[in-house]
C-alpha cells in the first residue's frame, strides 16, 4: 500500500536524488554529495533519496567505509532538523530497519505518494515503470521475494559480496544486448502509475535520463521529473511551493 507523507512548509525547499551508486572505489561521487548535504541540503524541509544511493548493499553489516560516512552524515542531518526518507532501488534493496536507525532514515515503500505543497505527488525508484524489459522484471520479482530475502541475509558477508559483483557483472553483460528503449520507461505504465495514484506529478530515477516530461492522463495535465545519476554528474529535483527543478552538474 502507497505510504502518505506531508511536506510541511519550512525551510521551503525539499530536494530529490537518485543513483547515487556511492561506493569506497568512486571517492569523487562520495565526496559531492556530502558537500550536498552541507550546502544544500542543511536546513530543509526534507530529503527523499529515491533509490540506489550505493553501488551495492551486501546487508545491514555492509563494511564499506561510505556506508559507515554516509551514516553519520545523514544521521547528523536529521538530528538538525531535516528529515531524510529512504526509498529501495535495485542496487540497494537489503538495505533493512538496523541501518536506516544507524542513519536517521525513514524507509519508503515504492511507490509513495505525498503531498508536496499542495500537489499530489508520487515517488519511485523508476525500475517498475521499465515494463517493457520482460527479463528484468521476472529477475526483480524473484530477488525482492520476502523468502528470497531472509535466506541472502543468511549467507556470509563475503559469499553475498561475491553474488553481488557476479549479479553487476550479468547485469552490464544484459545491458550490453539490450535496445535502449527496452530500458526506458513505458509511457503507458507511467499513465497508468499517475491514475493509480491519483497524483499530477511523478519524480523517479533509476534511467539516468534527466529530463521533465509532460503526461496527460484523464484530460489533466501532469508532470514527469527524472533524476541525474551520479558518476560523472550530479544533481536533484528541488521543489518548493511554486514548483519544481532539475539540477544537472559535471562532479
Amino acid at each position: 500500500m502507497p505510504v502518505s507523507l506531508t511536506a510541511q512548509p519550512g525551510a521551503g525547499r525539499t530536494f530529490f536524488v537518485a543513483d547515487l551508486h556511492l561506493t569506497d572505489e568512486r571517492p569523487a561521487a562520495t565526496g559531492r554529495f556530502f558537500r550536498f548535504l552541507d550546502e544544500d541540503v542543511a536546513g530543509a524541509d526534507a530529503l527523499y533519496i529515491l533509490g540506489d544511493l550505493f553501488e551495492a548493499w551486501t546487508g545491514d553489516d555492509h563494511d564499506e567505509q561510505v556506508a559507515r560516512d554516509t551514516a553519520r552524515r545523514m544521521k547528523a542531518l536529521v538530528d538538525a532538523g531535516t528529515p531524510v526518507y529512504f526509498m529501495h532501488g535495485n542496487r540497494d534493496f537489503m538495505l533493512a530497519a538496523r541501518y536506516a536507525a544507524r542513519s536517521g532514515m525513514t524507509l519508503l515503500a515504492d511507490p509513495a505518494r505525498i503531498d508536496l505543497y499542495g500537489v499530489p505527488t508520487a515517488l519511485m525508484h523508476g525500475d517498475t515503470l521499465c515494463t517493457d524489459d520482460a527479463a528484468y522484471q521476472a529477475f526483480r520479482r524473484r530477488v525482492r521475494h520476502p523468502l528470497t530475502l531472509a535466506f541472502l541475509r543468511r549467507l556470509p558477508q563475503a559469499l553475498r559480496r561475491r553474488l553481488a559483483r557476479q549479479a553487476r557483472a550479468g547485469s552490464q553483460a544484459a545491458k550490453a544486448s539490450k535496445a535502449a528503449e527496452i530500458m526506458d520507461v513505458n509511457a503507458k505504465e507511467v499513465v497508468r502509475v499517475l491514475r493509480e495514484q491519483q497524483v499530477s506529478r511523478l519524480i523517479h530515477g533509476h534511467t539516468h535520463r534527466p529530463a521533465q516530461h509532460a503526461h496527460a492522463v484523464d484530460g489533466r495535465d501532469c508532470e514527469r521529473w527524472v533524476l541525474p545519476d551520479w558518476y560523472t554528474r550530479w544533481g536533484y529535483v528541488a521543489c518548493d511551493a511554486d514548483g519544481c527543478t532539475l539540477r544537472v552538474d559535471a562532479l
